[in-house]
């Protein structure tokens, strides 16, 4: 085939990439009164998102077209349901599943996994009032973008989703019309970006002028375990909101330690009932974590059951203790996922709390003769603190493919998401909204907020609205305080959360912005010492490049809206910026820096005065470095109305 003229590279077709896994609009403040929607007035009308995913579910009261204008006259796309299925809001749906089995491959963009309608309706469903799930009413549901059109791309089964179904979708949903692609799902880490369909498929979109939005994973807190690392796209994290479902765990002692589960029956009484945990000498091997066949009947029947969190699925070691005649079950995090908790929908009474609680549990149960507990069920709880966290379950940096250039890029909601399911029967009741977790649930918030910036400024690149979210990000929490790690309750450093918070209200109007063109990733990637034949086959269809013939740039003065720098033990090192003014046309920015202890930090020149919109202004960097610097600072480009912020990673 390599004689063929069309043939451009074979990539093995590996195993299949994963999926990544209401309240929000109110947390982002995109709601009410003196939210974006109303001040701004947008809310991504005219902006079409395609969702690359499991499928989606037609019909569904979140994919309603009331008030929706039809779509915008570039649209070229089409809907594979019949055309009464399809609307202003649905206006287009396909299926690629052409290299999985062979029944795979005539299935409808039907969504039969739940992931797929998820992630949709995160980023531009329609409003739904009075949601409830099992009883809980959780209020108004809405996507970050909900006047923007959808278009939706099968590209996932129950097998994974497929490394040619992938690229086909993100060049269809290119060529129908996009302006914000969005992708939840990924890769293991490492992998070179000329062997990885969503870097291959995310630079044709970048090259026609389309943003793409990507998951982190959700294989955190391992150390560079972040996925969908090119540059050209945005990576996300995922982080907690300040909305928990409570579900309380009071011990004999009268001690009391806050969980959450989202299953809260009416009639519990919460009478105290005896509490055991199996484990140590003697105890059936992994009954701790509450495995099937491990909980003896005749010990658990009637109490209170005590699981560690790991190997099989939380909801899993609830259900095992339901069968084996369990009252409730208190699911206690490892310690890798410490702080990081869910409202699941258990089978039976439960609280899922935290590493440290569950130890201060352990040492009531051994200390005491005959220990009991019960859960006390206290509904949704809102403006708790230490929020946002990043989730425990978030995918780390630094990036394999490219470590100079700091993964992921940002952090949004992630951990109990509530958002359109297909329908399921749930208790007896017809359930149409659920919750769900992962850089899956995050990346449709950035794709949504990605759309109102589209909006707003129609001629961006992908890149300027990058960088407009990169550089606007809130680095501490509701309180004022850092933003925190699920993982140990310290401040998350960059490479869990990447620059920050997103703040879409200051995302929209960013003061300046770090812009890239296509020609200036070229120049990167023949920096990473590929040959000829990978950087072709990532920027095709660009003109073919001949890297000696290119003026290269290594990865860390690529024009990226955050700064990692590789300074010498003893020694100095320059990076270059460049900057472009979209804030007014009249504009004096000052540098305000701040660096780790060893390192000095120089900018030149400190001021950039701007007299006209679009106007762009270079400036360097000069770093020095004593021998024992290392770490994070910052840099602000500050003026009467904007801060434009870029973390600085300072490495050896």
């Amino acid at each position: 085939m390599e004689n063929h003229p069309l043939f451009l590279r074979a990539i093995p077709a590996g195993k299949p990439y994963k999926l990544l896994t209401t309240h929000t609009p109110d947390f982002l403040q995109l709601r009410g009164s003196n939210g974006l929607w109303k001040k701004t007035k947008n809310m991504g009308e005219g902006v079409i998102v395609g969702i690359l995913d499991t499928g989606i579910t037609p019909g569904h009261p979140s994919f309603d077209d009331k008030g929706m204008r039809p779509p915008p006259a570039k649209w070229k796309g089409h809907c594979d349901f019949n055309a009464s299925v399809c609307n202003n809001k649905l206006i287009g749906a396909k299926s690629f599943l052409k290299a999985g089995a062979d029944e795979l491959k005539h299935l409808p963009p039907f969504d039969v996994e739940t992931h797929g309608t998820h992630t949709a309706g995160t980023a531009v469903g329609a409003s739904v009032k009075n949601v409830n799930i099992l009883g809980i009413g959780l209020g108004e549901a809405s996507g970050v973008a909900p006047r923007a059109h959808l278009a939706v791309y099968r590209v996932c089964s129950e097998e994974g989703c497929q490394t040619p179904d992938i690229i086909k979708g993100i060049e269809e949903a290119v060529n129908d019309g996009c302006d914000v692609i969005s992708l939840s799902l990924g890769p293991d880490s490492g992998e070179p970006f000329y062997l990885e369909p969503v870097a291959l498929g995310g630079f044709y979109a970048t090259l026609k002028g389309v943003f793409v939005s990507a998951a982190a994973g959700n294989n955190g807190p391992n150390v560079s375990s972040v996925s969908n690392d090119a540059p050209w796209i945005l990576t996300v994290a995922a982080s907690s909101t300040d909305r928990q479902i409570r579900s309380t765990v009071k011990l004999g002692s009268g001690l009391l330690l806050n969980g959450e589960s989202m299953y809260q029956p009416k009639n519990w009484t919460s009478k105290m009932l005896p509490l055991v945990y199996l484990a140590g000498k003697g105890a059936p091997v992994n009954a701790d974590k509450c495995l099937d066949g491990t909980l003896d009947s005749k010990v658990v029947k009637g109490k209170i059951v005590l699981c560690d969190r790991g190997v099989n699925t939380r909801v899993e070691k609830g259900l095992n203790v339901h069968k084996a005649g369990g009252a409730g079950m208190i699911l206690a995090n490892d310690k890798p996922n410490a702080y990081s908790t869910d409202a699941d929908r258990h089978f039976l009474p439960a609280s899922h709390i935290s590493y440290v609680d569950g130890l201060k549990i352990k040492d009531y149960i051994h200390s005491t003769k005959n220990p009991t507990a019960t859960v006390l069920f206290k509904g949704v709880g809102y403006h708790t603190p230490f929020n946002p966290s990043i989730a425990s379950f978030s995918s780390r940096g630094p990036s394999l493919a490219s470590p100079l250039i700091l993964k992921p890029d940002i952090a949004g909601p992630g951990v109990s998401i509530v958002a359109a399911v297909p329908t399921a029967s749930v208790g007896n009741k017809a359930q149409i909204f659920d919750f769900m977790s992962g850089t899956s649930m995050a990346t449709p918030h950035l794709s949504g907020i990605a759309a109102l910036i589209k909006k707003a400024h129609p001629n961006w690149s992908p890149a300027a609205i990058k960088s407009a979210m990169m550089t606007t990000t809130d680095a501490t929490d509701i309180n004022g305080k850092p933003i925190l790690d699920q993982v140990g309750n310290n401040p998350a450093d960059v490479f869990a959360m990447g620059a920050g918070q997103v703040n879409p209200y200051k995302a929209l109007e960013p003061g300046l912005v770090y812009d890239l063109t296509p020609d200036e990733y070229i120049r990167y990637l023949c920096g990473l010492d590929y040959i000829d034949e990978d950087v072709n086959a990532i920027i095709h269809p660009a003109p073919k490049v001949q890297c000696a013939k290119v003026k290269v740039i290594s990865q860390e003065q690529l024009n990226y809206p955050s700064i990692v720098v590789p300074i010498p033990k003893r020694g100095t090192k320059i990076i270059y910026r460049t900057v472009t003014n979209v804030g007014e046309a009249n504009e004096s920015y000052k540098a305000v820096i701040s660096v780790p202890k060893g390192v000095s930090m120089k900018v030149v020149p400190s001021t950039l005065k701007f007299k006209s919109l679009n106007e762009k202004k270079s400036f360097k960097i000069v770093f020095k470095g004593s021998g024992k610097g290392h770490g994070t600072g910052e840099l602000k480009w500050v003026s009467s109305k904007h801060v434009v912020r870029s973390p600085v990673l300072i490495s050896h």
